[in-house]
Formats: structure tokens, C-alpha cells, sequence
């Protein structure tokens, strides 16, 4: 046995509990993206479930190339799960793979200095005040808006609307990351620390404007803890009769929102309540932004988003929905490349925006 080998046996990387779940039946199949984008086993939950065994039990060395790259083209959507009658979490075992397949310097060069931002809560203050994101508010409740690391620049409208949509909702702008980001790139225990610290940080009950911060949080500290914007929204009653000219709308799941947290008839309520809702067939898969995928896989985030682009074009939509930044700023890139005259918003800032 080679000391590859040897090492890869003695480190123990996946739950063995979670690693003997998979019976390798081949449901997870046809719910794969990267399946069906090369039609190769091993680019498919059960192909990959495959190699992480031979890597538990040194069959396959840690720095095999394959695993490498299968640990890298997966999007970690877990639309495998919804469809696995073992119920397998294989989202949980695609971050204990990562973890060894992406620690320290093997760890994607583009996701570093990402992860160095996020371990600053001082740096993603700054960001939220140079960018007017949501400010400091106590209230008497202990319901608390979580304000994401990179919305808070990218997209610092979410959190003011959801601010202004719900004005018991505390703001402590001095929280710091979820540690979503961390997890889902080959720092499992960061990403635990963090989703804790948070917890204690903000008290009660914590809502969220991104499924996957939502789906990573709750994991760690609890569901019951844990709301998603689009959940928050339905239960206080926001307002949601429909303008005189219902717009066309449309909406793409967060797939750690629907497929971690089972959340995806809310959005889609207050849609139907508020406009013309139009179904996508693919609006419950991948986008090809899952985190930091559209960065590290370009070419095949790009592949799995034009037949997206396309499917949206073919609807014929004033507005695309989306409930995760992530996936926001996707389908903003996809839709303007496409000169096209559907217009992606945030659930939030579409609902906000319809009042006066």
C-alpha cells in the first residue's frame, strides 16, 4: 500500500453513516445537472458516491485527478436528494469531500480571497455602510434580519426592503458571516464555528434573503430558528392584491432552499397573489450559479444557464424572480448578455417595489 493510500484510509473523510446510506439504485440520475450536461456515471451523485468510497478506503489516492475534478464540477444542488429513497444527504458528504479535496492552497485560487473577506466582520460592515444596506435597529422582538456578506454590496436593496417591509425586524449590522460560503468550499469546521457564532450573536428567530445561507444556518443551529424572506413575508400578511396590469412573472428556486429546506410553495404564493404567474419547467433545477460554481466551472455554469436563458426568453416575462443572491446576479448576467426584456429582481424588492 502507497503512502497516498495509507493516508487517504487513516484520515476517515465522510460520515460513515452518511457514505453506507447509498444503495446505488440510480434514481439521482435523471435529477443530476452535470449528468446530464456529460452523460458520464461518474459525473453523478451515485458515480460520485462511488469515488468517494474508493478514496474512504484507498482504492483511489486524495490527489487523483478525478476526484478532483468531480469534486469540482458537482454544483451541489442536492436535487438529487428529493428523489433518493435511501434518503441520502448527499449535500453533507459533497462538503466532507470538499474539505479534503479543497484544504489550504488545493483549495480553488479564485474562492480564497472570497473566504478571507468573510472571516472580516469589519470588512463586511464597511461594505454595508459604503453601500447603504440595511441600518442598526432594536426592537422589542427577537426576530432579527440576517444581512448576507455579499448582498450587502451587491445587492443592498434586499435588506432595506425587507427592513421597510416588516419594520419589527431588528438590524444589527455588526453580525458577521453564516459561514454558508465556507462549507460549501473545503472549510466544513470554519463554516460550523461561524453559523454558531451567528446564532448567538442574533437571538430568536433570524430571517434570511438567500436559501443557501437560509439552508447552511438552519442545519447548524436549528430549523426552528431559522426563516427564509419569502416564509416571513406569507406569515405577516404582506400586502399582495395585484396592480391593475398584472406583469408577467416568473421564478427561480434557490436549490438549497428547496431541496435542503422543502421551501418553495411560499415564493410562489405571494407571486400568484400579486401578478401573473407563469411556471418554468426548469425553475426547480440549477441555474448554474450555485455559489461560487459560475467562478470556478465557468464554462459549465455558462452551458446549464443559456438553456435557462432560453426558457425565460420562450416565456415571454416581465420579471424573473429570484430568491437567493447568487442566482439573482446569474440570471442579471444571463438576461443582459441576451439583450432581453425580462428583468431578474429579488422576491424582496419586488414586493417592496409594488408599494407606494
Amino acid at each position: 500500500m502507497s503512502e497516498d493510500t495509507t493516508s487517504a484510509v487513516s484520515k476517515n473523510v465522510f460520515s460513515k453513516d452518511l457514505l453506507d446510506a447509498c444503495i446505488s439504485c440510480g434514481f439521482c440520475l435523471p435529477a443530476c445537472p452535470t449528468y446530464a450536461l456529460t452523460g458520464q456515471e461518474q459525473s453523478s451523485p451515485r458515480g460520485r458516491i462511488t469515488l468517494m468510497r474508493m478514496l474512504e478506503t484507498g482504492e483511489l489516492p486524495a490527489d487523483d485527478s478525478t476526484l478532483a475534478e468531480e469534486s469540482s464540477l458537482c454544483l451541489g444542488c442536492r436535487a438529487c436528494e428529493t428523489v433518493c429513497p435511501a434518503g441520502v444527504q448527499y449535500g453533507h458528504l459533497l462538503e466532507e469531500w470538499r474539505d479534503e479535496q479543497w484544504s489550504g492552497s488545493k483549495r480553488p485560487w479564485i474562492v480564497r480571497p472570497l473566504l478571507q473577506v468573510a472571516n472580516r466582520k469589519w470588512v463586511l460592515r464597511l461594505l454595508g455602510l459604503a453601500r447603504r444596506s440595511a441600518r442598526k435597529r432594536d426592537t422589542s422582538t427577537q426576530t432579527t434580519l440576517m444581512l448576507g456578506c455579499f448582498e450587502r454590496a451587491l445587492f443592498p436593496s434586499v435588506s432595506r426592503n425587507l427592513a421597510a417591509l416588516d419594520p419589527t425586524l431588528a438590524v444589527d449590522p455588526d453580525q458577521g458571516c453564516c459561514g454558508a460560503l465556507h462549507a460549501h468550499n473545503g472549510d466544513l469546521e470554519q463554516g460550523r464555528d461561524l453559523a454558531r457564532a451567528l446564532g448567538e450573536r442574533l437571538p430568536g428567530t433570524i430571517v434570511t434573503t438567500s436559501g443557501g445561507c437560509a439552508a447552511h444556518l438552519a442545519d447548524v443551529i436549528g430549523r426552528d430558528r431559522v426563516v427564509e424572506a419569502s416564509e416571513w413575508l406569507l406569515k405577516q400578511n404582506t400586502d399582495t392584491a395585484k396592480t391593475e396590469r398584472p406583469l408577467r412573472v416568473g421564478l427561480q428556486d434557490s436549490c438549497h432552499l428547496r431541496n435542503g429546506l422543502g421551501v418553495w410553495q411560499e415564493p410562489r404564493e405571494l407571486l400568484g397573489r400579486t401578478a401573473t404567474y407563469v411556471e418554468l419547467p426548469s425553475a426547480g433545477s440549477c441555474c448554474g450559479a450555485a455559489g461560487t460554481y459560475a467562478l470556478v466551472r465557468k464554462k459549465e455554469s455558462k452551458a446549464i444557464l443559456a438553456k435557462k436563458i432560453a426558457e425565460i426568453e420562450a416565456a415571454d416575462l416581465d420579471l424573473v424572480i429570484a430568491v437567493n443572491p447568487g442566482c439573482l446576479r446569474q440570471l442579471q448576467t444571463g438576461l443582459r448578455k441576451s439583450k432581453s426584456r425580462t428583468k431578474a429582481v429579488h422576491i424582496v424588492d419586488y414586493l417592496r417595489g409594488r408599494q407606494p
